[in-house]
């Protein structure tokens, strides 16, 4: 199933494609929060082969996505169902791996990886080589039980973070959640204008992760430091070989090299440069402003801790 929300159509006719191919292979739900004028295109292209569903906006500080893939798994009629943005382009491969996979686990986190590789794609995947070096990336879409999912209620809204949400959530609901770090998806990069807007809110998600922010934080004061005692140098050439070297193991990492240019590993000092501003941005705007703007409102919490969940979970009994 598909959340989509399109303020414009410039990429209808190729989404529509994928969405042809997919239909020859599996049932295909899109949750479709775009404006009127724009479902009713939809409507006409999508008509009688796939499941088109309206989700209307909620009122006030709410993630859409949320509401769409709750809309779109309530109306699914299989147990095992795919979560994936709308710039997600599967192949038989994934798709077959992801119902495999789902045989034995209750969430499956597969990895993205960028179908062409503008300057902003790589530098972007600086960031998933470095989540891949220790863990795993954060991807755009998800394998998971249709039982499960409704067994817990779906997940919450009010949320920026809302992958990491569902991840805990489902982990609180006692399922079994697997990351699959060499199950790569492919998926369409975004505009530069679109990647640009996204810098400071990417860096608000690590909210939700406190250890991590707070390494986060801590560039910038190094930075600082080292040019306050003239080692200005030295400073920031361990920092970026540190970089480089930890987003290379990531690379290198369960056959990430497969899908994942050389070239994308240098460019992990340039992220942890503009990681290490945009910390300091997206604090100033939790205190002061009351979290970042989403869609008119402003979202406070990036995702609620996983002992926030459990006792959120123990209270509705």
């Amino acid at each position: 199933m598909v959340p989509l929300r399109w303020s414009d159509d410039r990429d209808l006719d190729e989404f529509t494609g994928y969405l042809r191919w997919l239909a020859s292979r599996c049932e295909v739900v899109v949750a479709d929060g775009s404006p009127a004028a724009l479902f009713e295109r939809h409507a006409q292209e999508w008509s009688g082969w796939l499941t088109h569903l309206r989700v209307t906006p909620t009122p006030g500080p709410h993630n859409g996505k949320v509401a769409g893939v709750c809309a779109g798994i309530h109306a699914a009629a299989h147990e095992k169902v795919i979560i994936a943005d709308d710039d997600v382009r599967y192949d038989d491969t994934a798709l077959r791996r992801v119902g495999e996979v789902l045989d034995g686990a209750d969430l499956v986190v597969p990895q993205n990886y960028f179908s062409a590789w503008p300057w902003h794609a790589r530098w972007d995947t600086a960031r998933t080589l470095l989540n891949r070096a220790f863990s795993g990336d954060y991807p755009g879409t998800y394998g998971i039980r249709r039982a499960v999912f409704l067994g817990m209620g779906g997940y919450r809204d009010d949320v920026l973070f809302e992958n990491l949400e569902l991840m805990r959530t489902v982990r609180v609901a006692g399922g079994r959640v697997a990351n699959v770090p060499d199950l790569f998806v492919r998926r369409n990069p975004p505009t530069a204008r679109h990647f640009r807007s996204q810098r400071v809110r990417q860096a608000y998600d690590s909210l939700a992760q406190p250890a991590r922010y707070c390494v986060e934080l801590l560039v910038l004061p190094t930075v600082g430091w080292a040019v306050l005692r003239h080692r200005t140098a030295r400073v920031t050439g361990v920092l970026a070989v540190a970089g480089i070297a930890l987003a290379e193991w990531g690379r290198r990492r369960q056959r990430g090299t497969s899908v994942y240019p050389a070239t994308t590993a240098a460019f992990a000092p340039l992220w942890i440069a503009e990681r290490g501003v945009c910390a300091w941005i997206a604090l100033v705007r939790r205190l002061l402003l009351g979290g970042v703007r989403y869609h008119g409102g402003r979202l406070p919490t990036a995702a609620h801790s996983t002992r926030w969940l459990a006792r959120h979970r123990a209270s509705r009994g």
